[in-house]
């Protein structure tokens, strides 16, 4: 098994500079455009940590009343806030907000594409790299739950398929890869599909 220094270093590597911007649709028929005016600035931080039996990446489930993305597998992360100096800010921020991971705790390796999506995000996501073990607590008034999945998992393009659905009218076609129960699809699987093709590139 590599050991997670070779495995962060190949990470890094792959990123170098982002790809062009990703979207919700990009699966979907060309007749579906998204609306790219007055999106809201957001950081999503993508968090690997080290365990026994390899790397693992952390993901929330929302709380179920929540506004936008309400019950579903996400980064640690959220919309940039005025105090912010950037999106790279906003989603330490968040990320200790949410799942207790202090900014300290964490090495970004970069980023991915910038991702645009319906409810009206304009989504960076950064790498990051999990220093040291810390006990992760969930923000009860945004997280039902945190969990891991291993990174082999999900950093293999052949691991994801295909669905759609019909949501105002329009069928929308978006990755989808699950780990037992959890079912990891819409933007977090697109941002997640995208490094798993650099990976394997």
């Amino acid at each position: 098994m590599p050991d997670s220094a070779e495995i962060f270093f190949r990470i890094g590597r792959s990123l170098g500079e982002p790809d062009k911007t990703t979207s919700d649709f990009d699966l979907s028929e060309p007749t579906l455009k998204l609306n790219v005016n007055g999106l809201r600035p957001a950081g999503v931080l993508i968090p690997l940590i080290q365990r026994d039996r390899g790397l693992n990446v952390i993901f929330t489930k929302r709380a179920s009343n929540l506004k936008h993305h309400a019950g579903q597998v996400s980064f640690p992360g959220g919309k940039m806030e005025q105090h912010d100096a950037d999106a790279r800010s906003a989603a330490l921020r968040e990320a200790r907000e949410e799942i207790g991971l202090s900014p300290d705790n964490v090495e970004i390796l970069g980023r991915c594409p910038d991702h645009r999506t319906v409810t009206g995000f304009l989504i960076t996501p950064f790498v990051g790299a999990v220093l040291k073990p810390f006990s992760a607590s969930p923000q009860v008034e945004e997280v039902e739950e945190i969990f891991e999945t291993p990174f082999e998992l999900v950093s293999d393009p052949r691991n994801y398929r295909i669905e759609s659905r019909v949501a105002g009218g329009q069928r929308r076609r978006f990755f989808v890869v699950d780990y037992g129960p959890q079912r990891i699809w819409g933007a977090t699987a697109m941002i997640l599909h995208g490094l798993a093709m650099r990976l394997s590139a």
